[in-house]
């Protein structure tokens, strides 16, 4: 990680000096920072039109949260304390989010304690829904691929809820189920007895055959070696990853290797590359590079964007928030992507996942009942 440190400014000089989502600092040229080139007018302008047809869905956001903190706001007017509002998410042509329920020291929950984790996330999910009936004219909570073109047609964005942490499992497939009938649809797969450096246990393997019957998607991000290989190998549903970008570009430990990536794609899983300058870079083409490589690697169906954005994390410069997908939209078209690979990026992946996800459970609900087993039953 010292390259990465050496390569991009703390959250402490962002705040305290310069910010890569308005100004580079002035000596960035001699830092290693090129200066970004803006789209040319033809190339926004057509970013835009295909952006009209095919909007995006991205695929992790930390709005909840961020407005846990905000004593008052209007996502519909506006509101400039958070990097997304119904205004700019229609500017930026976003259509769907999935509203992360993950909770503030992230992955590893270690400073709220496993025991808090499930109450947690249903006060997140609350908050979400909260948010959500707030903001009709602009939001609607949707479960399906189905329900996200509907809302899209009535002029609504589309929400999503998950990903969740898989702590607030608390080692019980009830309250897997209990999750997925308020709406739960992605479960990060990290930081669990059952699924750690070493792999799936064979309660994490019944975690995911359980998750592929309800419909709940498995979220491999930050996930060791074994576990995203087991997961990728065992599920019979696509695998996300919803914020990893190219390792060989960028050793950032949640990035995927090109041997993931590669099995990632042969199974049909998506890779969601973050918006955020500590896994991509920070400039626009830096982004780019990432996904063309894991289209290059993974292949066009294997890709997709996930602006992570109220997350807390630095964004590349001209992609400060949420309407600023035009840009980068704009940069794969001057690389020579074409309208389907760029529809597939935006939003036909997405759906495809979600219907895939959909069409497995209702199959594997005629086969198989709810499984009742326990951690202790099958890991001792």
């Amino acid at each position: 990680m010292a390259d990465l440190q050496d390569d991009i400014p703390t959250a402490t000089e962002v705040g305290g000096g310069y910010d890569l989502r308005a100004d580079p600092p002035p000596d960035s040229l001699d830092r290693g920072y090129p200066r970004p080139q803006q789209p040319d007018a033809e190339l926004l302008a057509r970013a835009h039109t295909l952006l009209a047809s095919h909007p995006v869905a991205d695929g992790y956001s930390g709005l909840p949260w961020a407005l846990r903190h905000l004593p008052w706001y209007d996502l519909e007017l506006g509101e400039t304390a958070v990097d997304t509002d119904v205004p700019r998410l229609r500017e930026g042509h976003v259509a769907a989010l999935f509203w992360s329920l993950h909770l503030p020291d992230g992955p590893g929950i270690e400073g709220l304690g496993r025991e808090r984790a499930a109450a947690a996330t249903l006060e997140q999910l609350d908050q979400v829904r909260t948010v959500v009936e707030s903001h009709p004219e602009g939001l609607r909570l949707v479960y399906t691929a189905g329900q996200i073109i509907d809302a899209r047609n009535c002029g609504r964005v589309a929400v999503l809820l998950g990903p969740a942490h898989a702590a607030a499992l608390d080692d019980s497939l009830g309250i897997l189920r209990i999750l997925q009938s308020l709406g739960l649809r992605v479960l990060t797969l990290t930081g669990t007895a059952w699924a750690g450096p070493s792999g799936l246990t064979r309660f994490g393997e019944e975690v995911v055959r359980e998750m592929n019957r309800i419909g709940v998607l498995a979220d491999v991000t930050g996930a060791s070696a074994a576990t995203v290989e087991r997961t990728v190998a065992l599920s019979k549903t696509p695998v996300l990853c919803t914020r990893s970008a190219a390792r060989a570009l960028r050793p950032h430990p949640a990035n995927l290797p090109d041997e993931l990536l590669a099995a990632l794609g042969e199974a049909k899983g998506l890779c969601m590359v973050p918006l955020t300058a500590e896994q991509t870079g920070p400039t626009v083409p830096d982004v780019a590079d990432h996904l063309d490589h894991v289209r290059d690697v993974a292949g066009p169906e294997c890709v997709g964007l996930s602006g992570t954005y109220d997350s807390g994390a630095v964004h590349p410069r001209d992609l400060a928030d949420a309407s600023r997908y035009p840009h980068l939209i704009a940069e794969l078209l001057r690389r020579g992507w074409s309208e389907t690979e760029l529809s597939l990026l935006t939003w036909g992946n997405v759906q495809r996942v979600l219907r895939s996800a959909d069409f497995a459970a209702r199959a594997a609900q005629h086969r198989r009942e709810a499984s009742t087993v326990t951690i202790t039953e099958l890991d001792g």
